[in-house]
């Protein structure tokens, strides 16, 4: 989808007048280029090379320029040089680069458990950071990053797409209108299925010294969004969660999926020889640092957990059940707010519910003359009052990324930052903080067997409602 034909479709709701700024001035206005904004990425896997790489130069060329790449692997940094299209020096050591360079912004896609040490360093050297999520993956390196923003005057942002997408910013507006009264609970269960979430545990993802376990990786996104609807702090969490499919739970394993002998036996077998980007970008480059990107999924040294649910109590006394299978079917996810005058519900990617709108596609279209479209397709918000009537709120549905979160998030970072935000967008350290938070308690409660406070973790005190 074009970004013109975006902002028109996400502009039949309501979240799109409050997310998309005008550009330009007036009529006749002379018109100054102010000087590119200097950015240095850190962190040169595919998430950094495409979505805060390639894809920002093409987009915001106009405003921004990279000044430096970086990473440990000097074959992955060179060949993110040319996949993003940019002649800027590459770099292998970080202090080099933040020395030679001194960008504006520092955006860090590195391994989730550095993200701390760069953010730090990069705030230190003078410049704001971006940081893709989860902010960190524990409670020191967290209060490491608090302390150092406080102390430099500079900001971070954490990449919270989610947030920005079309359905989720409906669920919010829904939320703050009180249409349903006073939120009492929640029910939150996302689903991975053997593709996606298979693929965490090829990676380094499977090591909960990397990436924190998936309460840390996968489920901040999701704890993120629930703090932004509740607009409140957590305060309490329980835990449980297991390793019980994946690594050491299989007879057979392979040293990776390209020299495995049991390439027909498996079912998680993938074929990384089949994508030219990874085959150039990682296979090419083990020889640096030995990562293996089509590692074995069975391997006996994976630690993190496959299945999770956690319990939430909030500062305004709300309660969320939340849960994250690593093994479904399908992809997706069901939402349920309960409310003291009704409940409120939504999903994404259930299988049946699809099948139902397709079904009804075909009969509107088979209603009309030969000339006819199908009907469009829609997100879907079911808002039932208590003794009432149940309305199915229609939010028309986005092909872009995340829901077109992915674009409205680095308009509002690249191409407006001071655009309107009534519904608070965008995510700074606090809300990176207590989203992590989560994760990190959970975690502990697993480990403990015991509720973890969130005040135990950090210096940050959790507010009964946070403001929208």
């Amino acid at each position: 989808m074009k970004r013109r034909d975006f902002i028109t479709t996400s502009g039949a709701a309501v979240a799109g007048a409050m997310l998309v700024s005008p550009f330009g001035s007036a009529a006749g206005e002379a018109v100054t280029a102010a000087p590119k904004r200097k950015i240095a990425l850190v962190g040169t896997g595919s998430r950094g090379n495409g979505f805060w790489g390639k894809h920002i130069l093409q987009e915001y060329g106009d405003l921004i320029e990279f000044v430096g790449l970086c990473d440990i692997n000097p074959g992955r940094v060179e060949y993110a040089r040319k996949f993003i299209g940019t002649n800027c020096p590459v770099f292998t050591n970080f202090d080099e680069m933040m020395t030679r360079v001194k960008p504006d912004l520092l955006i860090v896609t590195t391994v989730d458990a550095t993200h701390d040490h760069f953010i730090v360093k990069g705030l230190e050297a003078g410049c704001d950071v971006l940081t893709e999520k989860p902010m960190t993956t524990d409670e020191v390196k967290c209060q490491a990053i608090l302390d150092a923003e406080r102390r430099t005057g500079r900001k971070v942002i954490v990449g919270f797409n989610y947030r920005y997408g079309t359905q989720f910013t409906r669920i919010k507006e829904l939320l703050a209108e009180k249409r349903v009264g006073e939120i009492t609970s929640v029910d939150f269960h996302w689903y991975l299925n053997t593709y996606h979430g298979a693929d965490y545990f090829r990676r380094w993802h499977g090591h909960r010294n990397k990436g924190g376990t998936l309460l840390l990786h996968k489920a901040s996104h999701h704890f993120d969004l629930l703090n932004w609807w509740i607009d409140s702090d957590p305060v309490e969490v329980f835990a449980y969660g297991s390793l019980e499919h994946y690594g050491k739970n299989n007879p057979f394993r392979g040293p990776n999926c390209r020299s495995c002998g049991y390439k027909e036996k498996c079912k998680f077998y993938w074929d990384i020889t089949k994508n030219k980007e990874y085959m150039e970008l990682y296979v090419a480059n083990e020889k640096y640092d030995g990562y293996i990107r089509d590692n074995c999924l069975w391997r006996e040294s994976i630690d993190i957990f496959d299945k999770m649910a956690v319990q939430i109590k909030y500062a305004n006394k709300v309660q969320v059940s939340y849960s994250l299978t690593t093994y479904s079917p399908y992809e997706g996810l069901t939402i349920g707010f309960n409310g003291r005058n009704g409940r409120l519900d939504s999903w994404e990617g259930l299988p049946w519910r699809q099948q139902e709108l397709a079904n009804q596609a075909e009969l509107h279209a088979r209603e009309m003359s030969q000339q006819a479209e199908a009907s469009e397709k829609y997100d879907e918000i079911y808002v039932s009052d208590n003794f009432g009537k149940t309305e199915l709120v229609k939010v028309p549905h986005v092909k872009a990324g995340h829901g077109g979160g992915d674009a409205r998030l680095q308009d509002k970072i690249f191409r407006n930052p001071a655009m309107a935000d009534p519904l608070k967008h965008a995510a700074g350290t606090r809300d990176g903080a207590m989203s992590v938070l989560i994760g990190v308690a959970a975690r502990k409660s697993i480990d403990e067997g015991r509720p973890v406070r969130i005040e135990e973790l950090t210096d940050l005190v959790p507010h009964p409602t946070r403001g929208v």
